[in-house]
């Protein structure tokens, strides 16, 4: 029966028919493009936003948490450093207590002698024929003199 209802209606059958056809096409192509499209959904985007956030959010307090650690290392550096100073300064005070090592440190440094000993001041030869070469700084302008003692100084620093 159905056989003849087309018959009879072929050409409003053929057309609802290629309709139903054209319209399962279209549908399903659009499938198929959204199938393809929607592969970022509206939660991965809100992921990705929350995401992105924290990180823009955290940022900053981990930038000063990195310095602030380099920063305490530094100082327990140099604490360590005053430490060892310290140690030193104390060992040097402890030596000065010593009469022993004050009377050496005095007669070294400042020439003294005891009374009854004969005191002698090396001289070095080199020294005496660098004050002779100084000698013709006589003959130039004072400020030339002043400069090139300046120039001795930052030499002698080095």
């Amino acid at each position: 029966m159905a056989v003849k209802d087309r018959d009879r209606f072929s050409t409003a059958t053929r057309l609802r028919l290629l309709g139903e056809q054209t319209a399962a096409r279209v549908y399903r192509s659009q499938t198929k493009r959204q199938a393809r499209r929607s592969r970022l959904t509206g939660r991965a985007a809100l992921l990705a936003l929350v995401v992105c956030s924290l990180i823009v959010a955290l940022a900053y307090p981990i930038r000063q948490y990195v310095s602030q650690r380099a920063e305490i290392a530094d100082l327990q550096r140099q604490q360590e450093r005053a430490r060892a100073r310290v140690e030193q300064l104390r060992d040097l005070k402890a030596r000065w207590q010593d009469d022993a090592y004050a009377e050496q440190r005095i007669r070294e440094r400042l020439h003294y002698v005891i009374p009854g000993e004969t005191g002698y001041v090396v001289i070095d030869p080199d020294a005496v024929k660098q004050s002779r070469t100084n000698r013709g700084a006589d003959a130039r302008p004072w400020y030339a003199n002043v400069w090139d003692g300046v120039d001795k100084s930052d030499r002698s620093d080095r």
